[in-house]
């Protein structure tokens, strides 16, 4: 077999129906197969997805497994030649599988392969490429001098800030949310390891790589939308997680040979950053996303969906648009006329992205890298008259999105 996708999932089905949705797309052609592992969902995601994909292979945990864990498990079953970990919260453009397969063949000693990522807003996530955080590196990034000088080779070594983003280069760190790789590489040095619950398990997998002699690459020639962390709630819980895993890598790899008091300097900047990013969420919290819902017509209620007293704004296959638009009208909704914001003018909307016969992904990721581009948010709402853009997928019945990076992902369940 050509090809293997393995997804981890843990309580976005619908985030991860629309990912599928797109992952199908992409793979047509191919001798390929997509496995989803649930690490104990209790959403009903495997009860909703199953029926819906009956060529998708289903693995249920009873309980959460961790990322690494649960990828390792269906690691274990995969046939392909080639393994993409992906992760439900990103949407893939027709032609990744093509493009990715073919820059593999085509890089003597290539170890793992990334992709350009974007976000819910269509803004560049840094995490498409990094650096090895190092004792040097880290610090670095904890003291503030990398946000400083963020095109300093010196300074910015985490996130690579003095390569272009539009050009290809090795990536000593590839991000887990679209890593490409050969089977024969993880037979080689192992797949993940398992002490990473979540967070850190891809650099320390991409640090394996690049240790065995092999090359990571960045590949800007194919671009994705990930709406970055989907499965996790955005909350100090995640803060301590996340720096726990920086420390437990820190640990791994580098605290040997270094003078105590440097490690403790390190360890003690983490704890300070954790702190401090943890305050900075709370802070950051705004009582305005928290949004209205149109009634389902299957009883879902989503616990966030989008306000309907946004102004809604179409665009795509028109066939789906039409179908949408008249089950949301049936709903209550509002729409936008010829671009306006709406009759009355007062509130941005949404923009609904409705991928169909006449409207790739492929076309949907550009349209909202273009609105990125554009510095989409609420500094510019009334400007653009876009709060927040939603995508679709043929004949399913919901949209997603996530107009901020920090805060959970919202549902349209039709």
């Amino acid at each position: 077999m050509q090809l293997s996708v393995i997804i981890v999932n843990y309580q976005v089905k619908y985030f991860l129906e629309l990912c599928l949705h797109s992952a199908e797309k992409a793979l047509r052609g191919l001798d390929a197969e997509v496995i989803v592992v649930d690490n104990h969902s209790a959403d009903d995601s495997l009860a909703y997805l199953r029926p819906r994909f009956p060529r998708v292979r289903f693995l249920a945990n009873d309980e959460n497994l961790g990322f690494a864990r649960a990828n390792n498990q269906a690691l274990k079953q995969a046939r392909g030649e080639v393994i993409l970990f992906l992760n439900p919260d990103t949407i893939l453009p027709e032609d990744i599988a093509t493009k990715c397969l073919a820059f593999l063949a085509a890089t003597p000693g290539i170890g793992g392969l990334g992709v350009r990522m974007i976000d819910g807003s269509g803004h560049f996530l840094k995490e498409s490429r990094r650096g090895f955080p190092t004792p040097w590196v880290g610090f670095c990034r904890l003291s503030g001098l990398a946000a400083l000088f963020p095109r300093s080779r010196a300074f910015s070594g985490y996130y690579l800030g003095y390569l272009p983003i539009d050009t290809a280069h090795p990536a000593p760190v590839l991000s887990g949310a679209c890593l490409w790789m050969r089977r024969a590489i993880l037979d080689e040095i192992g797949a993940f390891d398992e002490q990473f619950f979540l967070y850190a398990e891809d650099i320390d997998l991409s640090y394996r790589i690049e240790q065995a002699g092999y090359t990571n690459y960045y590949n800007p020639a194919v671009t994705i939308v990930h709406f970055k962390g989907e499965s996790t709630r955005k909350d100090i819980r995640y803060v301590r997680q996340f720096y726990r895993a920086m420390r437990q890598f820190r640990q791994k790899h580098f605290n040997k040979g270094l003078p105590a008091f440097f490690n403790l300097g390190i360890q003690g900047a983490i704890q300070m950053r954790a702190g401090l990013a943890g305050i900075g969420r709370l802070l950051r919290r705004d009582p305005q996303t928290t949004s209205g819902h149109l009634p389902s017509s299957d009883g879902d209620n989503p616990a966030t969906s989008p306000n309907c007293t946004k102004r809604i704004r179409f665009a795509g296959d028109p066939a789906e648009t039409a179908r949408v638009r008249s089950i949301l009208a049936a709903r209550g909704a509002a729409f936008a006329e010829d671009g306006q914001v709406g009759g009355d003018g007062q509130k941005a909307g949404d923009l609904l992205l409705c991928e169909g016969a006449g409207f790739s992904f492929r076309e949907g990721i550009a349209q909202l890298e273009s609105i990125g581009r554009e510095t989409m948010g609420r500094q510019n709402s009334g400007r653009s008259g876009i709060r927040r853009v939603l995508f679709h997928a043929e004949k399913s019945d919901s949209a997603v999105g996530s107009p901020d990076r920090d805060g959970q992902g919202e549902v349209l369940v039709f």
